[in-house]
């Protein structure tokens, strides 16, 4: 995403978030942020075709982001939303953090009844084979019951209260039409 796009989701002008960034490049290595080439710059705005804001528009190329430069960014700026949205990636890291080290042990207890079946069944013969090769399937839907399905991709980014109300009033319009 470039640094003009960021700068309205996070609220913030385009100039503060580009001053926040040059003040902690540290924060942005290279798999985080670029800055478009002059090339690109130009058929970027060979694109949009007007380049008013002001007095001709942006001089510079702009800043482009990566997912993690966006993250980064919320952690850097000071406005009521990137505040909110760095709480809620700390969250996101806490809850994913929990998720996996409830899948390891769970991972573990059942390698442990894996081993304590296999056992079982070298020192007592009694178990037909068919039985010990069910045993063996339930053991492997339940480890790919374990791993987690693939996340929707959902787009970066926020939703601005004028794409809210759009996207809910088409919605209702299409209930209407159902009915």
């Amino acid at each position: 995403m470039l640094d003009s796009d960021l700068a309205e989701l996070y609220e913030v002008p385009t100039k503060v978030l580009v001053q926040a960034v040059k003040r902690n490049l540290a924060r942005f290595p290279a798999d985080f942020m670029f800055r478009l080439s002059a090339v690109e710059f130009t058929a970027l705005r060979s694109q949009i075709v007007t380049s008013n804001v002001g007095r001709g528009g942006r001089r510079t190329p702009p800043y482009a982001f990566t997912e993690q430069g966006v993250a980064m960014l919320s952690s850097v700026l000071g406005s009521p939303r990137a505040i909110a949205v760095n709480i809620e990636v700390m969250r996101t890291f806490v809850r994913v953090r929990e998720l996996a080290a409830s899948h390891g042990e769970l991972a573990k207890r059942l390698s442990e009844l894996e081993e304590k079946t296999e056992a079982l069944s070298l020192r007592h013969d009694t178990l037909a084979q068919n039985t010990r090769a069910q045993l063996k399937q339930v053991l492997e839907a339940i480890r790919q019951l374990m791993t987690p399905p693939d996340p929707p991709k959902r787009p970066i980014g926020f939703v601005t209260e004028e794409k809210s109300t759009k996207s809910k009033g088409a919605r209702a319009a299409a209930k209407g039409r159902k009915s």
